[in-house]
């Protein structure tokens, strides 16, 4: 068994499809399956099933799994370890949300590029849900994220504190009506949204059931739907506040204990930190009021600030 048969194992797992696997890792299909053959004969065991859509793993693919990702992360950091400069330089993927992209990162990215002109930045844009899946997977090296998060294998910090407010339309002044009436369509992104998931629970602790949810890619399509009275949405006040000019919302203040939330950026714990990340992290000034990220070259502890 060799590790690079390993990563065509991965890859197939994720894309649940040989095709898929050889565009992933930009090769024959042909390769692919032989690899996998391979592997199989090593083993002694059977990985994949076929159907008609594609493969899926098999209970002793299920189990090789974890092992093949814990090795080729390993390798990975290996490599970045020996090769690895004390100049930030080199690819670096970094995820956030929608909101936070939109809100707070235009100014800090700009000013990351022109520090370190040698770093290829690339940011992924998502839910908390589709982020936090994507750093477990080591297919970004960290993101930001709506907090509360504690998993073992994530490291968390503060970046922003957040005031949160449902948005409704002109003529609205409070969710009595909503109360009223027991029910309330609401306008947000899509599942896995932690903005989202916070207004389905306020609305149900006040007894208002969701009538309609719509989904919506744009922030600004969902702000015009709710200035136009066609329901509620909840976002962060900042961003509102930038919206204002063009979109006419009445701002529903929330008690503290709904209305604050912490943007948390996460990382794996206990990995390789690299030079760009660890640059990245300095421009960002993620450590508020906490103990910093571990520098380059260092692992960090497991846990939540």
């Amino acid at each position: 068994m060799q590790s690079a048969d390993l990563e065509f194992f991965i890859a197939v797992s994720r894309e649940a499809s040989i095709g898929g696997a050889a565009t992933r890792l930009n090769t024959a299909q042909s390769n692919v399956t032989n690899r996998i053959k391979k592997l199989e004969a090593d083993l002694g065991v059977i990985l994949f099933e076929r159907h008609s859509r594609g493969v899926k793993l098999t209970a002793a693919g299920e189990r090789l799994l974890p092992f093949a990702a814990e090795v080729s992360r390993l390798l990975r950091e290996a490599r970045m370890s020996v090769t690895a400069s004390d100049r930030p330089r080199g690819p670096l993927q970094i995820g956030a949300m929608e909101t936070t992209m939109a809100l707070r990162l235009s100014e800090r990215l700009v000013n990351f590029s022109s520090l370190h002109p040698d770093v290829d930045l690339t940011l992924r844009t998502g839910t908390s849900a589709e982020l936090t899946e994507q750093v477990l997977q080591q297919e970004l090296e960290g993101a930001y994220v709506c907090g509360p998060v504690a998993h073992p294998r994530l490291v968390a910090r503060r970046a922003f504190l957040e005031e949160l407010a449902v948005l409704a339309g002109p003529d609205v002044r409070s969710l009595d009506p909503f109360v009223e009436r027991g029910q309330a369509n609401i306008f947000v992104f899509r599942r896995g949204c932690s903005y989202r998931q916070r207004l389905e629970q306020l609305l149900a602790r006040r007894n208002i059931a969701v009538g309609r949810t719509l989904e919506y890619g744009s922030l600004d399509a969902i702000l015009a739907c709710v200035s136009a009275g066609m329901g509620l949405t909840l976002l962060p006040v900042d961003l509102v506040a930038s919206h204002a000019r063009s979109h006419a919302l009445s701002i529903l203040s929330l008690p503290e204990e709904e209305g604050k939330v912490e943007t948390l950026f996460i990382r794996r714990a206990q990995v390789y930190v690299s030079p760009a990340l660890t640059a990245f992290l300095d421009v960002a000034q993620l450590a508020m009021g906490g103990a910093p990220f571990p520098s380059a070259g260092q692992v960090g502890a497991t846990g939540q600030s």
